[in-house]
């Protein structure tokens, strides 16, 4: 029998919180059982195995994304939404850096992690058809901007970034390169 109160979302809530104290190497079903004051057999009534919760924590983290960079951009077009696209990625990462880590580089291997991922893949392609880009010109750009967010987002959360400057003057730089270059393809095409 189920424990009160214990879902498949709470298990998922409990994971969350395993990985963001401890990183996603730390998470074990044992770890979440702790953690919810169950005995690890009964995790089983909610979730299958450990690569389960850990898809499940993948899809949950592409939701949360999704719906942050999606309120960010509402309303905004063309370099607005970008840079705040760009703001809502960074404070997504800084604020959760472990469980960003914890979904997977290729999430499209996994149909349900993919289901997640493309709503967020939809939020980027709504900003770029702000520069009329579509079909092969937005994925590239596309690739390009997940590619910059990313990786200084992931760099600055791991605090890959000693030198003295600014960190916001440098990713503003970052900002009006990926624009510009955004411009650049939309007057190609």
């Amino acid at each position: 029998m189920p424990r009160a109160g214990l879902s498949p979302g709470a298990v998922v809530d409990a994971a969350l919180a395993v990985i963001d104290e401890r990183g996603p190497e730390a998470l074990t079903l044992a770890a979440v059982a702790a953690r919810t004051g169950v005995a690890t057999p009964s995790l089983y009534v909610h979730v299958r195995n450990l690569a389960e919760l850990r898809r499940l924590v993948a899809q949950r983290v592409l939701t949360e994304m999704a719906e942050r960079l999606g309120a960010a951009v509402m309303g905004r077009g063309r370099d607005e939404a970008v840079a705040a696209l760009f703001h809502a990625w960074r404070a997504y990462v800084l604020a959760h850096p472990a469980r960003y880590a914890a979904v997977p580089a290729q999430p499209r291997t996994d149909p349900e992690v993919a289901a997640a991922a493309a709503g967020l893949m939809e939020v980027v392609l709504a900003v770029l058809r702000g520069y009329g880009l579509t079909g092969s010109d937005a994925i590239h750009a596309a690739r390009r901007l997940r590619a910059t967010a990313h990786g200084f987002a992931a760099l600055e959360a791991a605090g890959g970034f000693g030198l003295p400057e600014d960190l916001d003057t440098s990713y503003q730089q970052v900002i009006d390169m990926v624009v510009a270059s955004l411009r650049g393809t939309a007057a190609a095409t």
